[in-house]
């Protein structure tokens, strides 16, 4: 790689190397030195528009705006002069002229950006006599609200909506003092409805519909943790006030999506204060469930499992897990399956093949593993399935930044004609359900393909052959074998190639890594595999169950057929996703249900526990790239309890019967220490998680002469969720549900 040449320039008498092509306005961020802006915004084009960022630049005639000066060479810059101070008081005279003296009122006052350099600049009185341009609010959507008289005309909502979003739902209208923003269906939007437009506005002029008039910033409380929707691992700063959540974004740019959320992300979180939400364990009595004690509850749920454990054994006792709780919570539940019962009937709903992944990369799994960042910068691009637009939004986001900054090509295999082909340098369409048939072609240049596909195919391989690098990024259409046939055809390319599985929820990967699975350990490994069983044995205080237990659609079949005695079910629907149409439990004997709704499962269940979502409690989570990042508990609701506290509850009921040991851990931070201990690939630093950020799992698996992984058909299944849609979850997300847009996807 060409190392980057750097230019060395003085601002404000300190001098400061850059690389060639920086912007002034970034160089002097890299000092500490403060040029104001409105229009400028990094990531997106240069508009020039509000002139605030004047700086003096020696031997040039006039003022420069920093934002659009390239730094060159012996560049001498002063940012802090009575005349570059002069202009942007009056630039700010400017702007105030038609702008509404309503800060008291305006949901942005205390963060406004405008306000504070009013403040800075002293632009306390006008010249300007005329009369303000009046213009009534808008309201474009249920979220996005408009003033135009509070407006600047700085143009971010316009262009993040067009090179960000690539959406295009914004525009200007009018000209001169008169300018609006204009949406695409003139009086309303149609659109994402992503709210990037409000965060990004500089001033009040957009707000948001779910948080407008309700408070003000500095009555609230603010917790950055990670978005529970999708499998992305977006961080979002919640606002908090009486432990209830108004509003979500992540203006401070944390995390690895720094300012991009979806419409789930930004507005998905008032199910936390639905009317539906269960705060108080339901026992079942005859034909119906009653409200009951937590102790009754939890002394009837262990005493039944226990007396179903001694009558029929631990085969005869299923777990179902989630991939929405928290990586400590998910290894406590296969941890009381196989340390406690001694079954391996433990699984969750799969929405990629992440074993089978790990397992075909093998010892080489941790570097040739893809992050969101690596993505971004990725010179080469080719997705084979998913529709990451409405799928996995930040990998679309991340694949339109890397074409706008980096010139990403960009290749797509799908059997669906996907929003990102249009940014495609090339479109492979197969039909429906071939994309691994078209994967094998690609490895090995067998089988047989419709007029003019095989084509498409030859050129698309000779293409990537040609790249020195290559980011591979592939959906649930395919799994084991498949995947199998990807880093076989990925390792005959010269060049770096990573590879990404993209799930549907926001821990379905560390739900995999973390053993939720019937054939697999925490970390992947397999259930011979005798020096992690003696980890784990180790630590357990109970051996490790050596036959591998049922898979989820299989519990379930067992379960209604009355095979399996007892299912014990956290944060999952599987009477919903795998059961048969109209057979209800059937002849299951006991079930045990921890969620927040009633959902079709809840119904069924003898014993229910109110839990915690995500933005209730602490932990960690693994997203789809295998990055690890911290939850952190934004709110409280009356009833509730995380399923980490339920699983400890049990184990110490348990215990009392003489069934395994109860878990002694205090936190989750102490459960995190145990799986640094005996899941080797979750061995990370601590502080890089404590700070905010995310590490990358130190995912390893080693072959041993094992075959290629694979899974029964259909093991594997996406619930295929669009922008507004986001499992059982996204029923009671209420705002989300109640857009246009909503209503209209399928």
């Amino acid at each position: 790689m060409a190392e980057t040449k750097l230019v060395k320039l003085k601002i404000d008498d300190r001098e400061v190397e850059v690389p060639a092509g920086t912007l002034v306005i970034e160089a002097t961020r890299r000092l500490g030195i403060e040029v104001p802006s409105f229009c400028y915004y990094p990531g997106l084009t240069l508009q020039a528009a509000c002139r605030m960022c004047l700086v003096e630049v020696e031997k040039a005639p006039k003022q420069q705006t920093a934002c659009t000066l390239v730094a060159t060479e012996g560049m001498v810059v002063r940012t802090n002069t009575d005349a570059v101070r002069a202009s942007r008081k009056m630039m700010l005279e400017f702007l105030l002229s038609n702008h509404p003296l309503d800060c008291p009122v305006c949901d942005k006052g205390g963060e406004c950006e405008l306000q504070d350099m009013t403040f800075r600049y002293g632009a306390d009185a006008s010249r300007f006599v005329e009369e303000k341009i009046h213009r009534p609010e808008e309201k474009w959507s249920d979220v996005v609200y408009y003033d135009a008289p509070r407006c600047i005309l700085c143009y971010r909502c316009v262009r993040v909506c067009d090179e960000g979003m690539d959406v295009k739902a914004l525009g200007v209208g009018m000209r001169g003092a008169h300018s609006i923003i204009i949406p695409n269906r003139e009086d309303h939007l149609e659109c994402e409805e992503c709210g990037m437009c409000i965060d990004i506005c500089p001033v009040g002029a957009l707000t948001s519909g779910t948080y407008r008039y309700k408070t003000r910033p500095w009555e609230m409380t603010y917790v950055s943790t990670i978005c529970t929707h999708c499998s992305n691992g977006c961080k979002t700063t919640l606002s908090v006030r009486n432990h209830e959540i108004l509003r979500a974004n992540n203006r401070d740019l944390s995390g690895i999506n720094k300012d991009f959320l979806c419409v789930k992300g930004r507005f998905g979180f008032d199910f936390t204060r639905h009317p539906g939400r269960i705060k108080q364990p339901l026992l079942r009595k005859g034909d119906k469930l009653y409200p009951v004690s937590w102790e009754e509850a939890a002394q009837a749920a262990a005493a039944k499992l226990n007396e179903l454990h001694t009558a029929y054994g631990g085969e005869a006792i299923g777990f179902i897990g989630s991939n929405r709780t928290s990586n400590e919570e998910n290894y406590l539940l296969q941890r009381l399956a196989r340390g406690t019962f001694g079954s391996n009937n433990i699984d969750h709903h799969r929405t990629a093949d992440y074993t089978g992944l790990v397992t075909a990369l093998g010892e080489n799994a941790a570097a040739a593993s893809l992050t969101m960042e690596q993505l971004y910068q990725s010179k080469t691009v080719l997705i084979v399935g998913n529709d990451p637009t409405n799928q996995n939004p930040l990998v679309a986001w991340q694949i339109r930044a890397g074409i706008r900054h980096f010139g990403t090509k960009l290749f797509l295999l799908n059997s669906r004609d996907i929003k990102l082909k249009r940014k495609a340098a090339q479109f492979v369409h197969v039909a429906r359900g071939q994309e691994a048939a078209a994967v094998r072609w690609l490895a090995t240049g067998e089988g047989q393909f419709a007029s003019g596909v095989a084509e498409q195919l030859s050129a698309l391989k000779t293409a990537l052959e040609a790249e020195p690098e290559l980011a591979i990024v592939f959906g649930s259409e395919l799994t084991g074998a498949a995947i199998h046939d990807l880093v076989a055809f990925g390792s005959k390319l010269q060049g770096k190639v990573r590879y990404m599985a993209l799930g549907d929820y926001v821990n379905s990967r560390g739900a995999a890594d973390m053993g939720l699975l019937p054939d697999r350990l925490p970390g992947y490994a397999r259930l011979d595999d005798k020096s992690a069983a003696e980890t784990f044995t180790k630590f357990w205080g109970a051996p490790v169950p050596a036959k591998p237990g049922l898979t989820a659609p299989q519990m379930i079949d067992s379960a209604q057929s009355g095979k399996l005695k007892a299912l014990y079910v956290i944060g999952a629907n599987p009477f919903r996703h795998f059961g048969k149409s109209g057979a209800g439990r059937g002849q299951l004997g006991f079930l045990v249900v921890h969620e927040m709704f009633m959902t079709e499962t809840a119904q069924l269940a003898d014993v229910v526990f109110p839990a915690a979502s995500a933005y209730e409690k602490d932990g960690s989570v693994t997203n789809t790239a295998g990055e690890i990042q911290l939850l952190h508990k934004a709110a409280e609701v009356m009833g509730a309890r995380s399923d980490f506290d339920l699983l400890r509850i049990l184990s110490h009921q348990l215990e009392k019967l003489g069934l395994g040991k109860a878990f002694q851990f205090k936190t989750p931070a102490a459960v995190f220490e145990e799986m640094r201990k005996t899941v080797p690939s979750y061995n990370v630093h601590p502080a890089g998680l404590l700070t905010g950020g995310a590490e990358p799992s130190k995912t390893q698996f080693t072959r041993n002469g094992h075959a290629p992984y694979d899974v029964p058909v259909e093991l594997i299944r996406s619930a295929n969720d669009n922008l507004f849609t986001s499992g059982t979850l996204g029923r009671f997300c209420t705002t989300v549900q109640s857009l246009p847009e909503a209503e209209a996807k399928p």
